[in-house]
């Protein structure tokens, strides 16, 4: 059995960018009252996790969320999950990228796009995914399977880590929804990633903490491995009986 440790990929809270309809990408952008405020009540859900680290974008707006969420632990800043870099698109309203030509495409088949003068998509999903897993591998090894980490990140790079873990193609990662201050949670194991929770905004984070292993006595069935699926849907709360 490989156990693993649990990721909480967090979106950074509302920005004067979102408010505005405006595609931030990389600028330094800030938080309004709203994302504040989602900073702070996502802080009160975090209260009390046993993190084992705190992983941020190096962009403004991920490191004010944390700062207002967990004032208390300085994050270690993560290149491999910054904002894709959008290019001549970034810092455009949205409703007048929705006419350029390659807004379909982003749409339907975002796999294939690369943005003028910024970065492909599939690129950023390439960076992002190999970011998580050897910050998830590197956890699991010094503080154990039983941890719980925090990356805080963007948009659609949580989106593309979420369907790397679904087992997606990137031209369907516009399925999944990542709204500001949510919580996506994921375990990898040896032979599959389980998304425990996705675009949580008001759930009960302490359920993803996993129980101490159970040792067991004398001659009884197996217990189902880590990376096995409970047939029938388990008991809940992301846990294997």
């Amino acid at each position: 059995m490989h156990l693993v440790a649990t990721v909480l990929l967090l979106r950074h809270g509302r920005t004067t960018a979102n408010a505005s309809g405006a595609l931030a990408g990389r600028q330094p952008v800030e938080l309004d009252d709203a994302g504040r405020g989602q900073a702070a009540a996502v802080g009160v859900r975090l209260a009390g996790l046993p993190l084992a680290a705190v992983v941020s974008s190096p962009l403004l707006r991920c490191r004010q969320t944390l700062s207002l969420a967990l004032p208390d632990t300085p994050p270690q800043l993560e290149d491999g999950i910054v904002e894709c870099d959008y290019g001549a698109w970034e810092g455009q309203p949205l409703s007048k990228l929705a006419k350029d030509p390659l807004w379909p495409v982003v749409q339907q088949h975002p796999s294939a796009v690369v943005f003028p003068n910024g970065e492909a998509m599939a690129a950023m999903a390439t960076r992002a995914v190999a970011a998580i897993r050897a910050w998830d591998a590197k956890i699991t090894a010094s503080h154990g399977p039983e941890a719980v980490w925090i990356a805080c990140s963007h948009g659609d790079v949580i989106k593309a880590i979420a369907a790397d873990a679904l087992g997606l193609h990137l031209d369907q990662f516009q399925r999944i929804v990542a709204d500001p201050a949510s919580v996506t949670a994921i375990r990898y194991t040896a032979t599959r990633p389980f998304v425990l929770r996705s675009n949580d905004t008001g759930g009960d984070l302490a359920a993803l903490v996993p129980p101490p292993a159970k040792k067991r006595r004398g001659r009884r069935a197996p217990a189902l491995a880590e990376s096995d699926a409970a047939v029938g849907g388990g008991a809940g709360g992301g846990q294997l009986p």
